[in-house]
């Protein structure tokens, strides 16, 4: 076995906006894992926002290397990172791998069905009313637009948007963007404006404020829900958790994540980081089933990988085992 780990950089077409800023490349980290003709890979994004750099990332990964060289097993890597991107990219790296020696693809594998066709959402950054209104005049056509919001203007930028895409199913993504005040100011508003889901609106850790507060739209936990550790705390709180495999720490976690949060009660929604189609492969697995899906991420790109995911309208298609799985 032999076991590198490097960085790549992919072009965004434009630039992407969020409450925290704005970004014109993704910068990905990938696992490679070569056990004679089988290759293995995994993709993992570091996200500032949880601690994480490619630089230590890639750090993190590296101690391991000598490790996956000498056959560490996937369940082993459980115990050995917490959950995080650097075991994500591993994770999936061992899931791919797995496959590609045993000839299965990854369902199999993971004793799931066959995967589907999925509506993916699209995402529109932060930016003018009148710039986001025009973008989802281009894409109104798409049955599932995802606003990135930031707080002030947020809703002439809900209003501008439902305008300019008014058929379009519309979901609002706060990244934790908001305080008591706006919430209470927007949601009723944002009712009114057909919006069908709220993700993150408040910061994590104020789950029991959230609770005290009205829930016309249902709201979705991402930064406040990580992997099973964290479910407890946003029970009551939320009604849909965003997975995510940089989040989880990988597909082996997730799946379990998922498991046992709609034993719980709770719908998913399976989210992403900007990233290639090597980074949504697991991803899609996980997305089979679930009340949203938002795998954009290669279609933010100037670029995506070969092989990548074909999205036929805004149908995305079961990836090729070339790709992953």
């Amino acid at each position: 076995m032999q076991a590198r780990v490097f960085e790549e950089s992919w072009p965004i077409a434009g630039r992407f906006v969020i409450s925290r800023g704005a970004r014109t490349e993704a910068r990905v980290v990938v696992v490679e894992l070569t056990d004679g003709a089988a290759v293995g890979r995994g993709e993992c994004v570091p996200y500032a926002r949880y601690g994480e750099t490619v630089e230590g990332v890639m750090a993190e990964i590296g101690e391991l290397l000598p490790a996956l060289e000498q056959g560490l097993s996937r369940e082993a890597l459980q115990q050995r990172l917490p959950a995080g991107a650097a075991r994500n990219a591993i994770d999936c790296a061992l899931w791919d791998l797995a496959c590609k020696q045993s000839g299965q693809r990854i369902w199999q594998r993971a004793g799931l069905s066959a995967p589907a066709p999925q509506v993916c959402a699209y995402t529109l950054s932060v930016d003018t009313p009148e710039a986001m209104e025009a973008v989802a005049r281009q894409h109104a056509w798409r049955p599932l637009l995802k606003l990135k919001l930031a707080g002030a203007g947020d809703l002439a930028r809900v209003a501008a948007v439902r305008r300019g895409a008014p058929e379009a199913r519309i979901i609002v993504d706060a990244n934790e963007g908001w305080d008591e005040v706006l919430y209470r100011e927007l949601v009723p508003e944002l009712a009114t404006l057909g919006v069908a889901m709220i993700e993150q609106p408040l910061p994590a850790g104020q789950e029991a404020l959230l609770a005290s507060l009205p829930r016309p739209i249902p709201l979705c936990a991402d930064e406040s829900c990580h992997d099973r550790s964290s479910l407890p705390a946003v029970l009551g709180s939320y009604d849909l958790i965003n997975i995510k495999t940089d989040k989880t720490g990988g597909l082996t976690e997730a799946l379990a994540l998922k498991a046992e949060a709609e034993a719980a009660g709770l719908g998913i929604m399976v989210g992403c980081m900007l990233a290639t189609s090597l980074a949504m492969a697991p991803a899609f697995v996980l997305a089979q089933g679930v009340r949203v899906v938002d795998l954009d991420g290669p279609l933010l790109l100037a670029t995506d990988r070969p092989d990548g995911f074909a999205y036929d309208g805004a149908l995305m298609q079961p990836c090729e085992a070339a790709l992953w799985g």
